[in-house]
């Protein structure tokens, strides 16, 4: 684990998935992040690449060829490996293996930087195709969990998120039988001045997946209405809201995707897959969103 601190805000980074593992706030003396208890969800705020959520069947189509991939890739289940800390950064990189290559036929460089500006902290991926003539293609994502609620006597239903600028959005459901999203069947969502609230039965269907850039920053509120975390992701044309249905989980997760699970139906290679990102050879692109703390 490798720590960074400022006056505002000390964070944790494990090489295990280059995952963010703590965000403790020093104003409120308070631990932000879930802390990843098994009972609920085993997880902090792991990375999503090369895929970003199911496959149909956990298999995918390239060059004529079929490879199986699990839930969400296999980035946020490797060691990474320490590429370097300053006062304010830490940085991780993972590299093609020959294991990786068995399931994901691209010679691919991860690098990712947690970075702490004031009270907020950017997190920055680098994905690289090492290739010198073959185009990549990827999905990536974040999945960061946070405590909800945060204060003692306070339940996750007298929380609210709110979607700056929205009075309303559309969202989609993942079919729990396939784990393929129900695209031609989206649910217009109403929103009270921007804000939704947490009831108890929001996410009994899995996650809301909003696509089309609906989400550009977002927030997670107390009772009160005001934001105690705050999402910039403008470069994240999918976002996904989620947590365990129950009431008991004291987590709700802010999603910013690029890529998602398969629509209904298709059955089509990797370059045709809704939102699958193409990387030229020897090329590289680096995407990035923060989180402050408010």
């Amino acid at each position: 684990m490798e720590y960074i601190e400022n006056e505002f805000l000390k964070i944790a980074v494990s090489d295990h998935g280059a995952e963010l593992s703590s965000i403790y706030d020093k104003k409120r003396e308070k631990e932000l992040l879930w802390q990843a208890d098994p009972a609920f969800w085993n997880r902090h705020a792991p990375i999503l690449f090369p895929f970003v959520g199911n496959v149909y069947n956990d298999e995918y189509r390239y060059n004529g060829k079929t490879y199986h991939m699990s839930s969400h890739g296999f980035a946020r289940d490797m060691d990474f490996e320490f590429a370097g800390k300053t006062s304010d950064s830490i940085s991780f990189k993972l590299k093609a293996t020959s294991q990786t290559l068995e399931k994901y036929p691209f010679d691919f460089e991860l690098v990712v930087t947690h970075k702490l500006i004031a009270n907020s902290i950017s997190v920055i991926w680098e994905v690289k195709n090492c290739s010198e003539n073959e185009p990549m293609f990827y999905s990536i994502g974040g999945h960061p969990a946070f405590r909800c609620p945060i204060n003692d006597n306070e339940k996750r239903t007298d929380y609210k998120v709110k979607f700056k600028d929205k009075n309303e959005l559309s969202y989609v459901l993942i079919i729990q039988e396939t784990r393929e999203v129900d695209h031609e069947n989206p649910t217009v969502l109403p929103l009270n001045d921007g804000y939704l609230d947490i009831t108890e039965h929001i996410f009994d269907k899995d996650a809301l997946i909003f696509d089309d850039n609906q989400v550009r920053e977002v927030s997670l509120c107390t009772p009160d209405g005001k934001p105690y975390i705050t999402m910039n992701c403008e470069e994240f044309p999918s976002f996904g809201l989620w947590s365990k249905p129950s009431s008991e989980a004291h987590y709700v997760c802010l999603e910013p995707w690029i890529g998602r699970c398969d629509n209904k139906g298709f059955r089509g290679e990797l370059p045709e897959k809704y939102g699958v990102q193409r990387l030229e050879a020897c090329s590289s692109r680096t995407i990035s969103y923060k989180i402050t703390v408010d």
